[in-house]
C-alpha cells in the first residue's frame, strides 16, 4: 500500500466532523501553495506579458466595468 491509499484509508475512518476540519485544513493548505506560486511567477515575470496584455486592453476601450 502506497501513502496515498494509506491516507486515504485513514480518512474513510474519520467522523464526519474530524473530516470536515481536515478538508478545512486542506482547503488552506492549497490556497497557501497556490500563493507561493503565484508569488514566484510574480517574481519571476512569468506575468508581465498577461499584465501588459490587461494594461493594453484597458487603455484601448476593450474592458467593461463590474
Amino acid at each position: 500500500m502506497n501513502s496515498i491509499e494509506t491516507i486515504e484509508e485513514a480518512i474513510r475512518e474519520l467522523a464526519p466532523e474530524e473530516c470536515s476540519e481536515l478538508k478545512a485544513w486542506l482547503d488552506d493548505y492549497h490556497a497557501q501553495l497556490w500563493d507561493a506560486r503565484i508569488e514566484a511567477d510574480i517574481m519571476a515575470g512569468s506575468l508581465d506579458a498577461l499584465g501588459q496584455e490587461a494594461l493594453d486592453d484597458l487603455r484601448a476601450g476593450r474592458c467593461t466595468d463590474l
